[in-house]
């Protein structure tokens, strides 16, 4: 059975950095491009970053880019979301996506003093 398992997630103050993971089981990781999502209370979900199969390309949220980093390790089917200079307005719950393996239960992020 697929499945998408995160973690990581957690309370940190404005200007910190939390590293979130991902674990795939059940499909051929390697495969799929994967995703991160996040959804904030009130608001629609939205993609925050993207990765290919092999991890040539990546994509990212505009109010992202230059503070998270999305990476990709095959051997250990797992994604990464590397988080910079948290700002109150990244607080979500996160998801992962892609492959098989629909969606993950997701993991909380607050950013607050």
């Amino acid at each position: 059975q697929a499945q998408l398992v995160e973690s990581g997630g957690g309370l940190v103050e404005p200007g910190g950095s939390l590293r979130l993971s991902c674990a795939a089981s059940g499909f051929t990781f390697s495969k799929y491009a994967m995703y991160w999502y996040r959804q904030a209370p009130g608001k629609q979900r939205e993609l925050v970053a993207s990765i290919s199969s092999t991890a040539d390309w990546t994509n990212y949220l505009d109010s992202v880019k230059g503070r998270f980093t999305i990476s990709r390790d095959n051997a250990k089917n797992t994604i990464y979301l590397q988080m910079n200079s948290l700002k109150s307005e990244d607080t979500a719950v996160y998801y992962c996506t892609g492959g098989l393996g629909g969606w993950g239960q997701g993991t909380q992020v607050t950013v607050s003093s």
